[in-house]
């Protein structure tokens, strides 16, 4: 992940994965009714989303699937690390907007 932003595409990349982590934290919150399930599974959605390993990698060859996603980790930039935590941001925020709208009162399905 060693690209380069400036500072519209980090603005509008933070932006985007917010709106899409929240989107689709709170459909999920609202289908399956399990408020923190998008912060919970948010993890392995930036896993599959950075590494370059397939996931059935992991259980076949770990020792080296694991070594290179150390080495990813520790290649991601500061713009690359602000737009996954503004897509754990969304989904959290999700959670938290699922369980006021249950306190006043709103069923979801």
């Amino acid at each position: 992940m060693s690209t380069s932003f400036s500072i519209v595409q980090l603005i509008i990349s933070v932006l985007l994965f917010f709106v899409m982590f929240f989107g689709i934290g709170f459909l999920l919150n609202m289908l399956l009714r399990m408020t923190w399930l998008m912060a919970i599974v948010y993890p392995i959605v930036v896993l599959l989303i950075i590494d370059d390993v397939s996931f059935f990698d992991y259980f076949t060859n770990p020792g080296e699937s694991f070594s290179m996603l150390g080495d990813t980790l520790t290649s991601l930039t500061g713009s690359d690390i602000a737009v996954l935590l503004a897509g754990f941001a969304g989904a959290v925020t999700s959670g938290f907007v699922m369980k006021i709208l249950r306190k006043m009162g709103y069923q979801m399905f």
